[in-house]
């Protein structure tokens, strides 16, 4: 369903002669090449889920990209990565708020019944099965890591 997605908007932006968009676009499917190749070998297979934490996992890197663009004046690279993020982004379910990711922690909290920090990994498996592409994990991690210290 998601590589459907990805593949019209592809042949969209050809049509169109958004190259920002075919750039990005091609990007995402070489990375899900790569990930189909890395799975054929250890017998896994890619579903949607898998390309959703792909997708974040790009998202994240040019992030971290615009942070030392923007640190050495390069505007133009920082605004290209920013281009890139929103393209990438239209593909992902949209993200929660900080209000729903602490409401979705303590319903996963007492769902898990999680009474301290041996607990964590419970209660962030809980919230990868439930919210997948919907909440950056590495920030929910430090989140429930104060939750579960209270």
């Amino acid at each position: 369903m998601l590589r459907e997605k990805i593949n019209n908007s592809m042949k969209e932006a050809m049509k169109s002669g958004d190259k920002l968009r075919l750039s990005t676009v091609r990007l995402i499917n070489a990375a899900i090449k790569n990930a189909e190749i890395e799975a054929r070998t250890s017998n896994k297979t890619i579903d949607d889920e898998a390309l959703m934490g792909l997708m974040q996992k790009m998202i994240k890197q040019r992030q971290e990209s615009v942070e030392l663009y923007d640190k050495g004046g390069r505007k133009e690279l920082a605004d290209q990565e920013r281009g890139e993020i929103a393209i990438i982004q239209e593909f992902l379910p949209a993200q929660m708020s900080d209000a729903d990711v602490n409401a979705a922690i303590a319903a996963a909290i007492s769902e898990t019944s999680a009474a301290g920090m041996k607990d964590m990994g419970k209660v962030i498996a809980a919230l990868k099965g439930k919210y997948a592409g919907q909440m950056d994990f590495g920030k929910a991690s430090g989140m429930v890591k104060a939750a579960l210290s209270k």
